[in-house]
């Protein structure tokens, strides 16, 4: 059990910590809004994270292939809700007004979540690795396999979150503040069109 719990931190560090579409989207918030202020958008993304781990860990994932069209409607509405919230965070000016740009919520983060059909292809991937022969229930290992990963994305979101966070204290004035933002949005731009894509 220690073995695959070991080989299961060592196969999720690269996909939570490099500069992923994940990551660069909470470096966006945090740049845009400030770590604090994306922390309920960080929950609400979170607790859909663990909820999908769970659900899959114990055969959803298997009622998603007998209907796979769910796959393609998941990916057109998960893009569109990117590319809304890079359209608010391309027009917003000031890093200060809040005018213009509101942070995400909790139920932002959630729906980003379950709106993205990319986290479903890697759980289901994790699974298959990790998820061995439990003689009996695998309910104790699936919930476990899923707060470690729960908390290792958890952890690096918040990392990213922070470093745009710092990013954006260098940006004052407003014409710097409009390139970041740009800068930001095009990012989640790109991140809609690999949800898409």
């Amino acid at each position: 059990m220690m073995h695959t719990l070991a080989s299961l931190v060592l196969f999720l560090f690269p996909l939570a910590y490099s500069p992923g579409p994940g990551n660069l989207f909470f470096a966006a918030n945090g740049a845009r809004f400030g770590f604090w202020s994306t922390m309920p958008l960080s929950a609400g993304y979170h607790v859909a994270t663990w909820l999908v781990t769970v659900a899959i860990g114990l055969g959803f994932n298997t009622a998603l292939e007998l209907y796979p069209n769910v796959f393609q409607v998941l990916k057109l509405a998960g893009s569109i809700y990117v590319f809304w919230i890079a359209w608010h965070l391309l027009r917003a000016g000031v890093l200060e007004s809040t005018e213009t740009a509101k942070s995400a919520t909790c139920r932002d983060g959630f729906i980003l979540l379950i709106l993205n059909p990319k986290a479903y292809v890697i759980i289901s991937l994790m699974f298959t690795q990790f998820l061995v022969d439990t003689n009996g229930s695998s309910l104790p290992l699936v919930i476990l396999i899923a707060t470690i990963f729960t908390a290792n994305n958890l952890l690096a979101f918040s990392l990213w979150t922070i470093a745009g966070d710092t990013l954006a204290r260098r940006f004052r004035s407003d014409s710097q503040a409009k390139t970041l933002n740009a800068f930001f949005g095009t990012l989640l731009a790109g991140v809609g069109l690999w949800i898409l894509l």
